[in-house]
């Protein structure tokens, strides 16, 4: 009985088996035990593998890069701006005297011969904008270069040097930057002039100290490499080694860094003028076209708020032109 009994139940489960097999998509017995017929290919319905729908997933739109093109265009209008506004058939925006017969505030028209309007003096402001465009951008940029000129050149000797060089440019970075920036500022333009040349001197000693560090960070980690060895073996000496293997592997985070501290020099200099510190009127600056219009403001609010925009939008988009930079060149750094 017992072995009647267990030729049925096999032979159940051999016609369960062959049932399973011929079902679309089904696995053998034997496949899920690991048996010989693991091998065997699995059977599946064409129909049912098209009719399933592929899920995929959404491509988010790429705003960096959009943000990106639209902080180039801006700058480059602003500076094609403030380099051709002494051939634009602007009305005059810094002497009032040659403005005498120009209705003062009159309302933003971009249809009229002042497209911004004109301030209490009856000057242009869109004239004034560019001029101070120019301004902003030749104490940035003159500013930048300043400072990495003189910081660069600080770290790069601390961070390849070492020793009691680099002590000397510690305690030198550390006692400026013990000095708040703006108070700095104000004793530095105190002392001298508030010409042109004299602002861009007194912001490029502002960042001496961030070239500085910045600088003598990546000199340090480089002062070490295989090619610094290999060349100093070779007989170079330490200004070549400096000068022509440290110095091409850190221009590039210098030079990312360099668009957001332009950014950072504008709006100093644009503080300094709203002050009364820097370059005065008539001569137009960003700072004081907003300084000069803050008592009509609640009138004629487009006096503060056109050179605000602009002075927003400049500084915005060097600031994402430096993280664009930075995210291709250091992008360790950019994801700090």
């Amino acid at each position: 009985m017992a072995d009647t009994e267990s030729t049925r139940s096999d032979a159940d489960r051999s016609d369960a088996d062959r049932a399973a097999a011929t079902r679309p998509g089904a696995t053998p017995a034997g496949a899920a035990a690991g048996g010989p017929s693991s091998t065997a290919p699995v059977i599946t319905d064409p129909t049912v593998a098209a009719a399933t729908p592929v899920r995929r997933r959404p491509r988010m739109p790429r705003i960096s890069g959009l943000g990106t093109a639209l902080a180039l265009g801006w700058t480059i209008i602003i500076v094609l701006g403030a380099l051709v506004v002494d051939f634009l058939p602007l009305s005059e925006a810094r002497d009032p005297s040659l403005a005498l017969m120009t209705p003062s505030t009159l309302a933003p028209d971009l249809l009229s011969e002042h497209p911004l309007g004109t301030d209490s003096q009856g000057l242009d402001i869109l004239g004034g904008l560019l001029y101070g465009a120019r301004v902003s951008l030749v104490v940035g940029i003159g500013g930048v270069l300043v400072g990495a000129l003189i910081g660069g050149a600080l770290g790069l000797v601390a961070g390849y040097r070492g020793g009691w060089t680099d002590r000397i440019v510690s305690i030198i970075t550390d006692t400026l930057l013990a000095f708040p920036s703006l108070i700095l500022l104000i004793a530095i333009v105190t002392v001298l002039d508030p010409t042109l040349p004299n602002i861009t001197l007194a912001l490029g000693i502002m960042v001496v100290p961030a070239y500085a560090r910045l600088v003598r960070a990546n000199a340090m980690s480089f002062a070490g490499r295989e090619f610094v060895t290999a060349a100093r073996s070779l007989g170079a000496g330490e200004l070549r080694i400096m000068l022509r293997e440290v110095t091409p592997n850190i221009v590039q985070p210098v030079f990312s860094y360099s668009f957001m501290l332009v950014a950072v020099l504008i709006v100093a200099e644009a503080s300094l003028s709203y002050l009364g510190l820097s370059i005065p009127r008539p001569e137009p600056t960003w700072g004081n076209m907003i300084s000069a219009g803050q008592s009509d403001f609640q009138r004629y609010p487009y006096l503060v708020g056109v050179p605000a925009i602009v002075l927003f939008l400049t500084v915005l988009s060097f600031n994402q032109l430096g993280e664009a930079a930075g995210r291709k060149w250091s992008p360790g750094a950019a994801k700090i």
